[in-house]
């Protein structure tokens, strides 16, 4: 089955502003899926779409099979989790436990179990401590990691993210990596947007390039060697390409770099 299967969507904003262009994907489950562009290239509303926070003008949005309408949102978004780009739009309880602990809640969990997985999403992210902190107090990192706890309390089987790692230090970036790659090991489907085209080389199985509103191309991280391509989509090549270009070696993470950087100074 589809995670998500996306049909000649359409979508203008009130001022007039045409975000999304007769879009069309589909994303199998089980999946890491970045969806790659420049600012202003209608990441975020397409992520919007995935769990009804905006409604598809024209076409249609599946996902899992069920079509995101007004009339099954509820029954969605217990499917489907959004970490916004900016923190401070999800966060609004006094303090960080009651935050992470609020999807649980209106989830119909018990106390104990609303406890138990917002107590493990915060120590997943390095955040325990902070529990019974305001989150206006914290900084712009921890607040960021304090939303990502808040989906992941959740028994969800769709996240969906932007810009997830914007504000994170190399360090969070990594643990976060590390969390997303448990929960994909444990059969859900994840979908991040960035515009990060060396996290999209190493990380993703599916890479969905988008250009003003438009889908330019998809595929596996092998349409990340073609320049032409990027560049149509405001884009560079990735580091790792750009390096190993004129070599018959194509590592896509820095420890694969150095095994081949390895295997070239023995030979």
């Amino acid at each position: 089955m589809l995670a998500i299967d996306v049909r000649d969507v359409s979508y203008c904003y009130p001022d007039g502003t045409e975000a999304l262009h007769n879009v069309s994907l589909a994303i199998g489950e089980n999946r890491r899926a970045v969806i790659l562009g420049a600012n202003g290239s209608g990441k975020t509303t397409l992520l919007m779409l995935l769990n009804g926070l905006l409604t598809a003008q024209s076409g249609s949005v599946r996902v899992f099979g069920e079509p995101v309408t007004k009339k099954n949102l509820r029954a969605i978004r217990r499917r489907v989790g959004v970490l916004f780009d900016n923190p401070d739009n999800q966060l609004f309880s006094t303090t960080v436990f009651d935050d992470v602990a609020f999807g649980p809640y209106n989830m119909g969990y018990s106390d104990a179990d609303i406890r138990e997985r917002s107590g493990l999403a915060l120590e997943s992210l390095g955040i325990r401590h902070l529990a019974e902190k305001p989150p206006h107090n914290l900084s712009h990192g921890q607040k960021k990691k304090v939303a990502i706890a808040g989906i992941l309390s959740m028994d969800l089987h769709l996240f969906v993210m932007d810009e997830p790692f914007s504000g994170l230090d190399p360090n969070s970036v990594d643990e976060f990596l590390r969390t997303l790659d448990q929960l994909h090991r444990c059969g859900n489907t994840l979908i991040v947007s960035t515009h990060d085209v060396d996290l999209a080389y190493a990380w993703a199985d599916d890479v969905v390039i988008v250009a003003d509103g438009r889908v330019v191309t998809t595929g596996n991280h092998e349409i990340l060697h073609d320049e032409r391509t990027l560049r149509e989509a405001q884009l560079r090549l990735p580091t790792l390409v750009r390096i190993f270009a004129d070599t018959q070696h194509r590592p896509r993470t820095p420890q694969e770099a150095v095994r081949a950087l390895s295997a070239y100074s023995s030979g």
